[in-house]
């Protein structure tokens, strides 16, 4: 999944709050399937159906807490939240700051969607969300990269002329392909599995929701529930 790079000031960041009364789940409700905002304005997807039954087999009381994607660790570090749970791919950066579960996907191949099966991934303008992995592999081919807040705004590039193609998750982009954008064949394996990210404070905590992301992998509801939502690959 989409992975965050962080800066200087992130990694300058320190809080802890220990095991809470109620245990505050950050997303960036944003990301479909993984989490978006429903018509009724609940925070709904993927990650909200796992996070809520995390929640009941840790036996904890949760809350959800919308959050946007560039300062999300920022504001886990500072306290806002007690966990990340938003197709966060764990990666050694982030880890140096904070700590991760198991993942609880494989990792989720990255497409590319253009308005032409026949684009110039090499000799074009490529969008990808600011601040994730796909937009750090665009650099580093040395391609046109041009970065968007949402990743709403990167699919917007592509049918408005911006961007020539845009790099980002299969399993969203499945959800705004239509018959004005075509996926391309070309596919890019990226980023070491989605995980709940925690303060490095907070060992008991992440500990709980290892056991319970353990849990749901040994009984098959986990796999039951990525085949629901299409998120990625089976266990």
């Amino acid at each position: 999944m989409k992975s965050l790079i962080l800066g200087t000031a992130a990694l300058a960041l320190t809080a802890g709050m220990g095991l809470a009364d109620t245990v505050r789940l950050g997303t960036e409700g944003a990301y479909a399937p993984w989490n978006f905002v429903n018509d009724a304005g609940e925070i709904d997807g993927f990650e909200r159906e796992l996070g809520d039954e995390l929640c009941k087999r840790a036996e904890l009381t949760c809350e959800w807490v919308k959050n946007d994607w560039d300062s999300i660790i920022p504001n886990l570090v500072s306290g806002n939240y007690d966990t990340i749970i938003a197709g966060m791919s764990i990666t050694d950066e982030r880890d140096e700051v904070i700590d991760f579960t198991q993942p609880y996907t494989p990792p989720d191949p990255s497409a590319y969607v253009a308005q032409s099966a026949d684009v110039d991934l090499a000799g074009g303008v490529i969008a990808a969300q600011a601040t994730t992995i796909q937009a750090a592999f665009i650099a580093e081919q040395g391609w046109t990269l041009v970065e968007f807040a949402t990743p709403e705004e990167t699919v917007a590039a592509v049918r408005n002329g911006e961007a020539d193609a845009v790099l980002a998750d299969k399993s969203f982009l499945d959800t705004v392909l239509g018959d004005d954008l075509v996926m391309l064949e070309k596919s890019e394996s990226l980023g070491g599995g989605v995980g709940m990210g925690f303060r490095e404070s907070d060992a008991d905590l992440r500990g709980k929701f290892d056991a319970a992301i353990q849990s749901m992998k040994d009984d098959g509801s986990l796999n039951e529930l990525i085949a629901k939502w299409e998120v990625s690959s089976q266990w």
